[in-house]
């Protein structure tokens, strides 16, 4: 399977938003996602932060209660007695942990329970501290500050470490499990609402920013409408503008349909002035060319006249008077071509008819082979007769005009091929010769008035350089299509007509 790099860079994939109105929504969600971010993370923290100091103060206390234990023999006035080996302080709540190292080296440590789990022995009963976590908790400095510790199995807790009176190392922790619990809660609730409030907000911002677009919509399908419009050539009625409502200068959508509808007033205008001018040229090219045509016929007349006579003239006056006449005789061809181009321009034309378009081009071709015998003319129509809708004196010169300029521009020996026939409801002429093709510099203009490859060339063989703007006219208005493809070695005019 082959992939075509030039389509993925000219189309990449978006995972964003292509659209302005897609845009604004995700950067709204972004920046209330970013909003929610930062409020619950400075919530945590600060959550984080009371309730640590809560647990440090408790801490503290508990701390201080196990350095003010009171002397064997007496509980507070409590009729239960600990056992001597209980860590049991009055005050101390459930999960705390004790580590005591007394001057004799004897050490006692546990996690206490609660008195509910207990015996008649021992009512104040504590869970053992691994050997790994109590030489963790010895390593800490009695300094009395506050830290953090994980005890493994055991869990995080806030521990301090401090020297009582008679030299007893007293390390007491509280558990952080209540503390992170409180922290998740917190977390998977700010997240839940602020997924909510994300949903809601984007709903509500979408149909707000639609709401807010509309005139923006609007602007844009007038702006759709013009580009459709056929502004090249003809008279062309610019009358679409902006509604008066998304013109008011005040908001900036307005400003731009203000200014959008200003440029196509100065469009319109220039326009009109253009179509003016086209107007005055063709009339003024009609007219001259109309007015050429009776001349020009007298100068042909006499110098056909004079070469018919039987008197002798010098050699130098015939060949001026045939100069005369081959130049009065192609004077009248480029006459004539421009009167039909300014006939075609002006829309005037002739009554169309239903035309046996397989004579006109085999006629065609048979003339060619008249006048370019050093060509090879090759015809391939079908045996059932195409008929097209047009003028049959219109449709003849196309065919030869394609021809004649397959013989000008070809050198003696080229193969040009005339095919016919019927593709999707349309009637197809290809003329396609084997000659040098047509300079890639001037194969976008082939189809305009006075367009020549070689000029040198092109006037010595009698060429005006309307031949194809003609064929180009005329097809358009026998509403077909016209066009080339050409290469060294292969050059083909396609013309298709609605059959």
């Amino acid at each position: 399977m082959s992939s075509n790099p030039q389509a993925e860079h000219a189309h990449p994939r978006r995972l964003l938003p292509s659209s302005l109105r897609g845009k604004l929504i995700a950067q709204v969600i972004a920046l209330l996602a970013l909003v929610c971010l930062v409020v619950g993370l400075v919530t945590e923290v600060a959550l984080r932060s009371f309730l640590y100091h809560q647990l440090d103060d408790r801490l503290v206390a508990a701390s201080e209660r196990g350095t003010r234990q009171p002397p064997p023999g007496s509980w507070n006035g409590s009729p239960i007695q600990p056992p001597p080996d209980s860590l049991r302080v009055p005050g101390q709540g459930i999960g705390t942990l004790a580590v005591a190292v007394f001057p004799d080296g004897t050490t006692r440590a546990g996690v206490l329970r609660g008195s509910h789990t207990g015996s008649a022995d021992n009512p104040f009963p504590s869970d053992p501290v691994p050997a790994g976590q109590l030489r963790t908790l010895l390593a800490l400095p009695s300094d009395g500050k506050r830290r953090s510790v994980d005890l493994g199995t055991l869990g995080g807790y806030r521990v301090v470490s401090v020297r009582a009176p008679d030299g007893t190392l007293l390390v007491t922790g509280l558990p952080l499990a209540e503390v992170d619990e409180t922290l998740w809660r917190l977390g998977f609730v700010f997240g839940g609402v602020a997924l909510g409030g994300l949903l809601l907000a984007g709903g509500l911002g979408a149909i707000t920013i639609r709401r807010t677009m509309r005139p923006l919509d609007r602007l844009a399908d007038t702006a759709a409408k013009v580009s459709q419009l056929p502004l090249d050539r003809g008279e062309v009625a610019l009358s679409i503008r902006v509604p008066p409502v998304d013109t008011d200068t005040r908001t900036e959508v307005g400003k731009v349909g203000a200014a959008f509808n200003q440029m196509l007033g100065h469009v319109g205008a220039a326009l009109n002035a253009r179509q003016a001018s086209e107007s005055r040229v063709r009339q003024f090219v009609a007219d001259a060319s109309h007015e050429l045509r009776t001349p020009l016929a007298a100068i042909r007349g006499y110098a056909e006249l004079a070469r018919r006579s039987g008197e002798a003239v010098p050699p130098d006056i015939a060949f001026a008077m045939g100069r005369v006449e081959s130049e009065s005789a192609r004077m009248t061809t480029l006459v004539e071509d421009l009167l039909l181009l300014a006939r075609l321009d002006s829309g005037r034309h002739r009554v169309y008819e239903p035309v046996d378009f397989s004579r006109i081009v085999a006629d065609a071709v048979s003339d060619a082979h008249v006048a370019g015998r050093d060509h090879r003319w090759l015809l391939d129509v079908p045996a059932d007769p195409i008929t097209v809708v047009g003028d049959a004196g219109q449709l003849h010169q196309v065919v030869l005009n394609l021809l004649n300029n397959a013989r000008t521009h070809t050198p003696p020996g080229t193969a040009v091929t005339t095919r016919l026939s019927t593709e999707d409801g349309e009637v197809v002429l290809r003329v396609t010769d084997d000659g040098p093709g047509v300079p890639p510099e001037v194969l976008p203009t082939v189809f305009e008035r006075f367009a020549r490859g070689d000029t040198s060339r092109s006037r010595a063989a009698g060429s005006t350089g309307l031949g194809l703007a003609i064929v180009a006219a005329v097809v358009t208005a026998h509403r077909g299509r016209v066009g080339v493809q050409s290469k060294p070695g292969h050059t083909e005019f396609t013309v298709r007509f609605p059959s």
